[in-house]
């Protein structure tokens, strides 16, 4: 293709007075064009109105008019001439672009078909993951619910059972009683009609049977009391409870199972280390030397508190690491975003970026403003850690016992989080031992 060209001259479009291509131009009586502001500041110069091509001379200073059709083909031919102007190798330049553009698109609009096919395949996931999730669970609480309509029913056959002993006894004493009612009510009659006869040898006779009192029963002692259910319903819920924990610790280790899909490689960042801590030479262990040893300054580096931080970190989606912290009686283990305060001593709260558990003497804590106890079975050999960036989720487990220690919920990240450790001090040999991150071992 050609460059832009044109059959007229830049002088057939050219004021005479400016000699520039025609702005806004206009015709005088004579026929001659000028732009109109080129004509109107000649004619405010001069003492006659007059016509610069010409000379003719006007009485009164004329009444311009817009040639139309002429300043549509200075429009037109100014157009020409930039096209004229602009160089063909810049043509060259704008065809190449837009072959380029010509081939991009289509490959952007691919890639954005295929994204829209990946959320549409995670959708369709999602929905088979959530109807699975609802079947199983649902088979879970049928069996629950069940086993609590089984504890129920025990448990109302248990007190029937007992107000029915209560009224077998209380029925047969009942007996007793009006037998004796009925012995000596006969005997009172007896004792009556003897009080009035004539008859002395018969009196004598009969007063030999009759001065002896029927054989009763000393019924001061004797009581029926209302059954007693205290513990009963303990009990029977006692029974539940340990159903329910066999099913959740079914749960539980099915839950572990998952989330140890989700394992992480992670290294300690001696950078981060306090000047009192001991790294070992793979990243994978810190224990507390006792005393600071030189390093060099670093913004990442803890300076009051004794922690380390891992080189990697979590921004999105889920992940797991394990640290064995068998033989130690005090330690910190957790998460926290990147924009904490190394420096100074602040809590280590949620607010403040921290999502751990605490360690020590009085127990172990989720450390948060109050505080969270959690019971300890056993002693702690082994804590995994889950973090779902994405949900707002951590969660800590006991690795040997197969449980869930606490779960954090309903967090918000908007930064990337590092795992966070500390050994807790030396303790004169007492917590010698190491943190060590340790690779999963996932049971079947």
């Amino acid at each position: 293709m050609a460059c832009a060209n044109t059959l007229w001259s830049e002088e057939n479009f050219s004021c005479s007075i400016c000699l520039d291509v025609f702005n806004r131009p206009v015709s005088t009586a004579c026929g001659h064009n000028f732009c109109r502001t080129c004509i109107t500041k000649f004619w405010d110069e001069q003492v006659q109105f007059k016509c610069p091509v010409c000379n003719k001379i006007f009485d009164t200073k004329p009444d311009l008019q817009v040639n139309t059709l002429f300043s549509e083909m200075a429009a037109q031919f100014r157009m020409s001439v930039r096209v004229k102007e602009q160089p063909c190798e810049e043509y060259k330049v704008k065809t190449a672009q837009l072959g380029k553009m010509e081939a991009e698109v289509p490959q952007m609009i691919q890639e954005r078909k295929q994204k829209i096919k990946e959320i549409k395949g995670t959708v369709e996931l999602s929905n088979k993951d959530a109807n699975r999730e609802i079947a199983d669970g649902g088979q879970v609480f049928t069996a629950l619910i069940g086993c609590v309509e089984k504890c129920r029913d025990e448990f109302n056959q248990t007190v029937k059972e007992k107000l029915k002993s209560t009224e077998k006894r209380a029925e047969y004493i009942i007996k007793e009683l009006e037998q004796e009612i009925e012995d000596l009510t006969n005997r009172s009659s007896e004792v009556k009609q003897l009080s009035h006869t004539e008859d002395h040898l018969h009196f004598l006779q009969a007063f030999r049977s009759l001065k002896d009192p029927p054989p009763t029963r000393d019924w001061t002692t004797v009581e029926v009391r209302p059954p007693s259910y205290v513990g009963t319903l303990r009990r029977s819920l006692d029974q539940l409870l340990e159903t329910l924990n066999m099913e959740i610790q079914k749960l539980c280790d099915a839950e572990l199972k998952r989330v140890q899909q989700y394992e992480v490689d992670v290294t300690l960042d001696p950078d981060t280390a306090h000047t009192e801590l001991i790294l070992s030479e793979d990243g994978k262990q810190v224990h507390h030397g006792g005393v600071q040893k030189e390093r060099p300054d670093n913004p990442k580096r803890f300076e009051k508190h004794t922690f380390v931080a891992t080189r990697q970190s979590f921004s999105s989606e889920r992940s797991y690491f394990e640290v064995q912290v068998k033989d130690k009686t005090v330690w910190f283990l957790g998460v926290a975003r990147e924009s904490i305060d190394r420096k100074g001593g602040s809590m280590l709260t949620p607010e403040n970026g921290y999502w751990a558990l605490c360690f020590s003497m009085d127990g172990l804590v989720f450390i948060a403003n109050p505080a969270v106890r959690l019971p300890l079975r056993a002693e702690l050999q082994k804590v995994g850690v889950f973090v779902d960036y994405d949900e707002g989720l951590v969660s800590f487990y006991d690795v040997e016992a197969r449980v869930c220690l606490y779960s954090a919920t309903g967090c918000t990240f908007i930064e990337p989080l590092y795992p966070v450790l500390s050994p807790g001090l030396h303790q004169e040999g007492t917590n010698s031992a190491p943190l060590i991150i340790s690779p999963v071992n996932q049971m079947d």
